[in-house]
């Protein structure tokens, strides 16, 4: 069986450092912990689990930190997580049997990383991550933040997912002054780099500049596929909050350009066509947004409700704004089977029970 480090690098993670290393620490042959400045009490935390506890001065570089951390293991490969990722009990059994398979011709194993949950508990938002790594070199991050590994070699993927549950939100300006202070410094962006320093924008509401970087980022031409048609669907958000529905449109539309329609970007659509009462058109798109393909591996950004339950709960109003109940509650009810406890479907399940029946 090959053996694996636990690769992590921590700040003041006190609330959440046990329960990361108690769902893992059964399942990794070593622990390899670097600080970079706790001034609580996760260094004390730390060293009931481990003796292998170093101290990183924090220089406002993720990947320098990762690698740090990556130098210090000895086992044969290397595996990262952060204080507030945890692997539930079924990913933990899961886990122990891809462990006892895996052959050391394996250079990177993609593990599911589900950061958004719903009420039930259940992912809202999943994509693969490089989390298992053979211990080279070879493999490094890469970027100041939004670091990655690029897959290379013989990549396995798995079903096993690490789950990520914040209990607080992180510093929310902290990625964005780090990708200001790389462009002060006159380094360039790689295009992975310039999409992620793209989004900030958007999510600090820099509505035009974010837009600006995403055409600049697209219009390059050598953005990751996943990335171009994500990239799409964020530009689209910056022109609605300009107030430029044309250009929302378009932007919407730019993705097909890329590759097949996904469902995140139909359900948009779909948005986009019901918010001006445009209902075929808000059909056609949620229905094509239920025949596409479910396919995590592809590497981007997932929202598994836009496959099923979204489109299903959308199209329920669409057909009922066009007087068509019996479509209404056949989706309706499609969308409870997904989501049972969902308060929309619920209260549709109630709105067309308290309806005349002529009606």
């Amino acid at each position: 069986m090959v053996t694996i480090s636990l690769c992590m690098i921590v700040k003041n993670e006190e609330e959440v450092l046990a329960r990361c290393l108690d769902s893992v620490r059964s399942l990794v042959d070593e622990i390899v912990i670097v600080d970079t400045g706790s001034t609580d009490r996760t260094r004390e935390i730390a060293a009931r689990y481990t003796d292998r506890l170093y101290s990183f001065p924090w220089n406002d570089d993720f990947a320098a930190a990762r690698n740090f951390s990556l130098s210090k293991a000895t086992m044969e490969y290397c595996m990262w997580l952060d204080a507030d990722d945890v692997l539930f009990p079924c990913d933990q059994i899961a886990f122990r049997a891809l462990k006892s398979r895996l052959t050391s011709d394996t250079d990177v194993v993609m593990l599911k990383y589900h950061t958004g949950f719903d009420e039930d508990g259940s992912p809202t938002f999943s994509y693969y991550r490089e989390r298992i790594l053979k211990n080279s070199p070879d493999y490094r991050f890469t970027g100041a933040v939004h670091e990655v590994v690029p897959p290379v070699g013989a990549v396995l993927y798995s079903d096993v997912a690490v789950s990520h549950k914040k209990l607080r939100p992180s510093d929310p300006d902290r990625n964005l002054r780090i990708f200001e202070q790389e462009l002060a410094k006159g380094h360039l962006l790689d295009p992975r780099q310039r999409y992620y320093y793209a989004r900030e924008l958007l999510f600090h509401g820099r509505y035009s500049e974010a837009a600006h970087s995403f055409l600049a980022f697209l219009e390059e031409g050598l953005g990751w596929l996943e990335n171009n048609i994500e990239a799409c669907s964020l530009l689209a958000q910056c022109y609605r909050a300009l107030g430029d529905s044309a250009a929302e449109l378009r932007a919407l539309l730019r993705s097909l350009e890329y590759d097949r329609p996904r469902a995140e970007l139909c359900c948009d659509l779909g948005a986009y066509f019901l918010d001006r009462d445009r209902l075929p058109e808000a059909v056609f798109w949620y229905e094509t947004a239920l025949s596409c393909e479910y396919d995590i591996r592809r590497g981007g950004f997932v929202q598994p409700d836009c496959y099923g339950y979204l489109p299903h709960i959308q199209l329920c109003v669409c057909y009922d704004r066009l007087g068509d109940r019996a479509r209404a509650i056949e989706h309706n009810e499609a969308a409870g089977a997904e989501k049972p406890h969902s308060p929309a479907y619920l209260y549709n399940r109630d709105y067309f029970a308290a309806l005349p029946c002529s009606q």
